[in-house]
């Protein structure tokens, strides 16, 4: 047999193996993954607390459920101009920067009795995630070779299915025991690690000089970028229309007591879903993509078909899971591609919509929610993603493979 330690020639009896992460790259994906996970969490973490923080503020669960449209607000409205306005920070500045904004956000929360006061710090709140989901995806693929960015970035997007799968339920169990402020405030101790985490783990870029920055909106005339968006617009908002309103539908068909277990399911499914997006996603965008919402598609049919089948909406979950799970990371791998030298600027814009599209989304699932029932909700999913199949089956551009 040769030896392939001096001859640098594979023997043909040992398999191809598949390229992975190195080592040295994992604390700091690991940090951007926890980043990741402590802003979804701090966007959704209100929707298990609504009934004890509004008798705090002295509001509705309606009006206290508006915070977490306001932290999507401050998501929407701020992250092009700042995106634009700190090209030229240090990277890891820059997302400190964002990351200590959580902090002192939901530290003010936490300690707020004032409702006014509550929406500030959400919309604070909001702001930093804009200025830190502009920089994430490119900071995961900076720390791979060119060939392995697809997994960095499936690393780092972990943290979006574990915080809705696990932090979601966790910190509605700690705001139950200790009370919803002691939730908040254990969101601002993670933060502080974090910010020694990345601190000492995640190494720092310079920013674009002057010289070399051009307006964002050109990035529009990259070909593909457009599509791209265009994908996480309507794909988001179809999602988010049935996801925002989950607890409502489930209790409708008299499984509110197993809603906590279904979106186990779901964040099972979406883990899974992630591995093999990183696994595949340099090679196979497009496929993915396009199996992503099919899936998804396919889920909701299921819903609004076999409601009444308690083992098969355990199905659909999964379906759901494993259509969703990687669409992150697929749209934000798909944004950079598209993007090229605007890649900043074309994952500041997917950003500013993916924002747009979850604020949209709780409106018309909730106008139709009040319209139609509960049932109607799953019908809008495959209705919006049959324009999002056949973008994803005529676009040449933006979802092309490396």
């Amino acid at each position: 047999m040769t030896d392939t330690t001096t001859t640098g020639t594979p023997s043909l009896d040992t398999p191809e193996r598949t390229p992975r992460l190195p080592l040295s790259a994992l604390p700091a994906l690991l940090a951007l993954a926890t980043a990741v996970f402590v802003t979804s969490l701090t966007e959704t973490l209100p929707a298990g607390l609504l009934p004890a923080m509004s008798g705090s503020l002295g509001a509705t669960e309606a009006a206290t459920g508006q915070t977490v449209t306001v932290y999507a607000a401050g998501t929407f409205l701020t992250a092009i101009p700042l995106t634009a306005a700190t090209a030229a920070w240090n990277r890891r500045r820059l997302l400190l920067t964002a990351m200590a904004g959580f902090a002192v956000a939901n530290t003010v929360t936490a300690l707020s009795s004032s409702y006014a006061l509550t929406m500030t710090a959400r919309f604070v709140a909001g702001v930093a995630a804009g200025v830190a989901w502009a920089l994430l995806a490119g900071y995961a693929r900076r720390l791979a070779p060119p060939n392995l960015e697809g997994k960095a970035l499936a690393v780092a997007m972990a943290g979006i299915p574990v915080a809705l799968s696990l932090g979601v339920p966790a910190g509605t169990f700690l705001g139950s025991a200790l009370g919803w402020r002691t939730a908040f405030l254990a969101m601002t101790a993670l933060t502080v690690v974090l910010l020694g985490w990345i601190r000492l783990a995640v190494p720092d870029h310079p920013g674009q000089e002057r010289a070399a920055r051009t307006p964002m909106r050109h990035a529009l005339r990259v070909p593909g970028v457009t599509a791209v968006l265009t994908v996480t617009l309507v794909f988001v908002l179809a999602h988010t229309i049935l996801y925002a309103y989950i607890a409502t539908f489930l209790d409708d068909l008299g499984l509110s007591g197993s809603t906590d277990v279904i979106l186990l399911v779901f964040g099972a499914a979406s883990l899974l879903s992630i591995w093999l997006v990183g696994a595949l996603v340099h090679r196979r965008l497009r496929a993915l993509t396009l199996a992503g919402t099919v899936l998804v598609a396919a889920a909701a049919a299921l819903l609004a078909l076999t409601a009444q089948s308690t083992p098969l909406v355990y199905v659909a979950a999964a379906l759901w899971g494993l259509g969703w799970g990687g669409v992150p990371t697929l749209l934000q791998t798909a944004a950079g591609r598209a993007g090229g030298d605007h890649a900043d600027a074309a994952q500041a814009m997917l950003v500013t919509l993916w924002n747009v599209a979850m604020a949209g989304g709780g409106v018309a699932g909730g106008l139709l929610l009040d319209r139609a029932g509960p049932g109607a909700l799953p019908w809008a999913v495959p209705l919006l993603l049959a324009p999002v199949l056949a973008l994803l089956l005529t676009s040449r551009r933006g979802f092309a493979p490396s």
